[in-house]
């Protein structure tokens, strides 16, 4: 009998640095993928009608991420459009910059999404704060790999 199980898992690295581009605060973390992530992939499996993902979000809240989440509990800012998306063999991996001005405050949570607004989120994370500074970057790069459980 063959069974498998297939396993998603998410690390971001995230590192906010100065004004003089001088490394402020460099972290590693885990997510979660949703439920409505996991939906959305199968949904690319089948059609490609359902957006890309696009956009990467960031945010305040610290509820504990949970499969039902669709959205952050509380966004600092706009949603950011992704600097880029890079597939390879088992990996998708997603970077986002924020730049001076932008998700400014306490950070506590993360997220991927397929449009500026509204549609369909494929993971979150919660983390303890990482202060980004009104003229601090904060860059997230965020890594989905698939394997075989």
């Amino acid at each position: 009998m063959i069974n498998e199980t297939i396993k998603l898992q998410g690390d971001l690295v995230i590192t906010v640095t100065d004004k003089d581009g001088k490394v402020k605060e460099r972290r590693e973390e885990k997510n979660l993928i949703v439920s409505a992530g996991l939906t959305f992939i199968c949904s690319r499996m089948a059609n490609a009608t359902a957006g890309v993902m696009s956009h990467m979000a960031v945010g305040s809240g610290t509820t504990t991420p949970a499969a039902a989440d669709t959205n952050l509990q509380s966004v600092l800012g706009a949603r950011e459009p992704l600097d880029s998306t890079v597939a390879s063999a088992n990996t998708v991996t997603y970077v986002s910059s924020f730049e001076a001005g932008e998700g400014t405050g306490a950070v506590t949570e993360a997220g991927i999404f397929n449009a500026a607004t509204a549609g369909t989120m494929l993971c979150r994370t919660t983390f303890p704060v990482v202060n980004k500074g009104a003229n601090d970057t904060m860059a997230i790069t965020w890594t989905i790999t698939l394997s075989a459980a």
